[in-house]
């Protein structure tokens, strides 16, 4: 099961699980669509694996299996 984190981790941006917009790589690295357009390019800083689209959780699925609550971006 998918971790869900809940930022990207480039710039912080809220990814909620249940919205789509967040790109993850294979190791569930996370980031917003935005950063992926501006700068990222479809590949992943930390490992160089592809980004893809996120899938979304529903609200039903997040109430028995809730998405990860420990923000990724640096305070």
């Amino acid at each position: 099961m998918l971790d869900m984190r809940p930022d990207c981790e480039s710039c912080g941006k809220d990814l909620p699980a249940e919205q789509a917009g967040a790109l993850i790589c294979s190791f569930e690295c996370t980031f917003c669509a935005g950063c992926n357009e501006t700068r990222l390019h479809g590949k992943c800083p930390n490992c160089g694996g592809a980004l893809t689209a996120r899938p979304t959780r529903s609200a039903a699925l997040l109430a028995k299996y809730p998405a990860a609550t420990e923000w990724t971006y640096p305070s």
